[in-house]
């Protein structure tokens, strides 16, 4: 009862302030308005993409977010633009998220090989809180939950709702065989209190993604296109937001049509606290993927103390890509080159 009693303080105090951390996707290439703004229009097409994630199916507590961009490419400028909008929602005390983010991103070839694209984004975000099943301080006694009224007067003020701006950018460096971008998100670090009587301000989030795309076999073309890719990528991601970090580590095998890849996530170095290992989970990944179509499912295995109990989190991506815009008077200019980065 102690630790019950416990855990529901400790979830009311954090939905008070708000939430510390955003919400993650393990297909984060599937999500690349999200994982970066300079990856707006990186497709050199217009782009829609659509990504669910429901994270510890098992608990009351769990966590659904999806997302929706779209993005395009101007060649005539060397740039993208893209829209995001992504909701999240925590089944224990309806905290619900709904952002809205506009991003510009600007291609540069630094040589022969490489590019390098940069980008802004502008969000507006909103949140709310409905108490309904929340418990309080006050409702508990030496005996347990009495089932009285509580007397919070943040509670008698309806459902609270919150709305703010926010602010992101980052970078990525690429070739035909590599990629490394940084992001940072929030950076304005907007306030998110719902009770308005202190600062609960969201953390700035920093996160570096890189990987390797190598062939293990010939590519097979048909005319100028792509036709089958049969490549290894390990990849990397840390991420870091207060004190909050996460680091990841993985494998994709394309064999076109199919992509596998299998994922680590944790900091073995770094406990939690004593005794307590930072193991977080291990992913699984399935994708499809057919001329401008793309299907993925992940699933992650929760490896931490919280065990199988939570239910793990299962994800689908899904993405199109249609006809490449053209220009009605194109300027003469070299071919410009897609990212490296898997689809996943």
């Amino acid at each position: 009862m102690i630790k019950r009693l416990l855990l529901l303080l400790t979830l009311t105090l954090s939905t008070l302030k708000g939430w510390s951390q955003d919400p993650q996707f393990s297909q984060f290439y599937a999500n690349p308005l999200y994982l970066n703004p300079a990856m707006a229009g990186s497709a050199l097409a217009p782009r829609a993409t659509v990504n669910y994630r429901n994270q510890w199916p098992a608990l009351s507590a769990n966590f659904v977010t999806t997302s929706f961009g779209a993005d395009i490419y101007l060649p005539r400028f060397n740039s993208g633009l893209g829209m995001l909008v992504l909701t999240d929602s925590q089944g224990l005390g309806n905290l619900k998220s709904t952002e809205v983010g506009l991003q510009y991103a600007y291609q540069l070839r630094l040589n022969e090989e490489t590019y390098v694209r940069m980008g802004l984004q502008g969000t507006f975000a909103t949140r709310t809180l409905d108490y309904f099943g929340l418990t309080f301080g006050d409702q508990y006694s030496n005996q347990g939950y009495t089932g009285n009224p509580t007397q919070e007067p943040i509670v008698g003020n309806g459902i609270p709702q919150v709305s703010y701006a926010d602010f992101s950018s980052g970078a990525i460096v690429y070739s035909d065989w590599y990629w490394a971008g940084l992001a940072m998100h929030h950076i304005n670090r907007p306030d998110q209190s719902f009770s308005g009587l202190e600062l609960a301000r969201l953390p700035m989030k920093t996160s570096f993604h890189a990987g390797l795309r190598i062939p293990f076999a010939g590519y097979t073309y048909l005319g100028d296109e792509l036709d089958r890719e049969k490549t290894i990528s390990p990849a990397i991601m840390y991420k870091s937001q207060g004190k909050f970090d996460q680091f990841d580590a993985g494998l994709y095998v394309t064999y076109s049509p199919m992509v596998f890849g299998a994922w680590y996530r944790g900091i073995p170095i770094k406990k939690y606290a004593e005794n307590i290992n930072n193991h977080e989970s291990l992913i699984v990944l399935a994708g499809f993927r057919q001329d401008k179509f793309s299907i993925g499912y992940s699933y992650d295995a929760t490896i931490s103390t919280l065990g199988f109990a939570s239910g793990g989190a299962h994800e689908i991506s899904l993405s199109y890509i249609f006809e490449e815009i053209t220009p009605k008077r194109p300027r003469p200019r070299r071919k410009d080159r897609q990212l490296s980065c898997p689809k996943f």
